[in-house]
């Protein structure tokens, strides 16, 4: 049976050639491999589809930006990171209508602590932080779809 680095393997050098489409399957796997044809060139997966199916995670990002103090030509290096969504629904910030939101702008959070909500296939998946901070800024609307590894939530 083929395990996830294997497939991994077999998508990367599968988008060495010419191919864009394949479909295996024996006893034990189902996969089918589809590259878009203008990803063919940058060898990017559109998706893969493995029984069982594996979702990850998506990871949170951490980007060094410098933010002028003032008119002298210091700079000083301001840490932002993104908590993004692990996985395709619609984005809630509330448990339910009545409620308050999980978190606001200025809040700090710890690793672990509920950020909100993304609803798929009727399923509502609490989001946890991976990380810790200060929320600088919300990127979603409530209520508003969301895709795979969408930054929600900007970290200083």
């Amino acid at each position: 049976m083929a395990n996830l680095k294997e497939i991994q393997r077999f998508i990367k050098e599968m988008s060495k050639t010419d191919l864009y489409k394949i479909e295996i399957k024996t006893k034990e796997l189902e996969l089918f491999v589809q590259l878009k044809p203008d990803a063919v060139e940058q060898n990017q997966p559109t998706y893969v589809q493995q029984s069982p199916q594996i979702v990850q995670a998506a990871p949170a990002q951490t980007i060094s930006t410098p933010a002028n103090t003032d008119n002298t030509k210091e700079t000083t290096s301001e840490k932002q990171t993104f908590i993004k969504s692990p996985i395709v629904g619609t984005f809630y910030a509330k448990p339910s209508p009545d409620k308050p939101n999980f978190v606001s702008i200025g809040d700090d959070i710890t690793v672990g602590q509920t950020v909100c909500i993304v609803e798929a296939m009727k399923l509502f998946n609490e989001i946890e932080s991976e990380v810790s901070g200060k929320i600088a800024k919300i990127l979603v609307e409530d209520g508003t779809p969301v895709e795979f590894d969408q930054p929600l939530f900007l970290l200083k």
